[in-house]
């Protein structure tokens, strides 16, 4: 098979593709024969520098894939060869035309959900919902969504105007506020403008609650923003920013949540891609996939996504 192997750590062009041997199915695993590998901004800063939780090279990156399942190992897992599933891999082995994944993490694909929109829905679905379970956004709520245009911000801006919230989303370009615009969002602005905050409290007067996919100085401009009482939900940042630079104590002043990242327990996460699933089968979420490339272009797939000038999900179409 074809798999992209990194071996060392460096810019995208160390990623390379490969002929390989097929991965031998081991006691409750099945193998899948892979349609689509997602690419996540962690993969990117790992393959850098080594930041990330996952093996040491040599191996081969991707942690979420779909695709169709060719074999199970056990007799009681047989009843998953032929369907359409997405599952983690476990943090190494989806760039690759075939990968073995432990039967208990897959999830099957609704009738009506295209493999690519399920891949893309697999982490940033899940994620997008715990985000807005965390951030207990209500009818009326003013939601700032950064990063609006990205994986997770376009479906926060989704399940925002939903849940009947006034959506500012904030992105850099014009191209990605149109996306946001197209997704519901109600106010536009692009954070490269230094008076972006004023545009957003000439607009909104302010917000309820942030949605910061951003960090460094973006995320602490928008924590300004927020109304006495409101809540804060970081969920990503680029090495370089950071979580918002935002003391306990500056927030405990103002009644002011703030939470650093979001968790869930497996089980939670699988029901959480599920849900997501269930919406998008239903017509009511809708994963943006700005980029599919083939498996040989594992590399600029990954310097695309270190320009940030990306549109929504990245995937590698096996």
């Amino acid at each position: 098979m074809r798999a992209v192997w990194l071996r060392e750590f460096g810019s995208p062009t160390v990623l390379r593709v490969e002929d390989t041997p097929d991965p031998v199915v081991a006691a409750g695993q099945v193998l899948i024969g892979v349609e689509f590998a997602g690419i996540t901004w962690i993969e990117t800063s790992f393959r850098a520098s080594g930041f990330g939780p996952f093996p040491a090279p040599p191996m081969i990156p991707g942690n979420g894939i779909g695709g169709t399942v060719l074999a199970a190992a056990d007799p009681a897992d047989r009843h998953w060869v032929g369907r359409r599933v997405v599952t983690g891999t476990g943090g190494s082995g989806g760039y690759a035309e075939k990968a073995t994944v432990d039967a208990g993490s897959l999830i099957g694909v609704p009738a009506g959900v295209a493999i690519d929109d399920a891949v893309a829905l697999l982490a940033d679905g899940r994620t997008a919902l715990m985000i807005m379970a965390a951030a207990g956004a209500r009818p009326g709520d003013r939601v700032l969504v950064e990063a609006a245009a990205g994986g997770v911000g376009s479906l926060l801006v989704q399940l925002a105007a939903a849940a009947g919230a006034r959506v500012v989303a904030a992105a850099g370009g014009t191209r990605k506020l149109a996306v946001a615009r197209g997704l519901g969002a109600h106010t536009t602005v692009d954070y490269r403008d230094p008076a972006w905050a004023e545009a957003v409290r000439g607009a909104a007067g302010g917000v309820d609650v942030v949605l910061d996919g951003v960090g460094g100085d973006i995320a602490t401009t928008a924590f300004g923003l927020l109304a006495d009482g409101g809540r804060m939900i970081s969920f990503g940042f680029s090495a370089a920013a950071g979580w918002p630079d935002v003391s306990d104590e500056a927030a405990a002043r103002r009644g002011i949540r703030v939470q650093r990242g979001v968790f869930g327990a497996p089980d939670e996460q699988t029901r959480r891609t599920t849900e997501a699933l269930a919406l998008a089968a239903s017509g009511r979420l809708r994963p943006v996939i700005g980029q599919r490339l083939p498996l040989e272009r594992a590399a600029d797939a990954h310097a695309a996504m270190e320009t940030r000038a990306v549109i929504g999900k990245t995937l590698l179409a096996v």
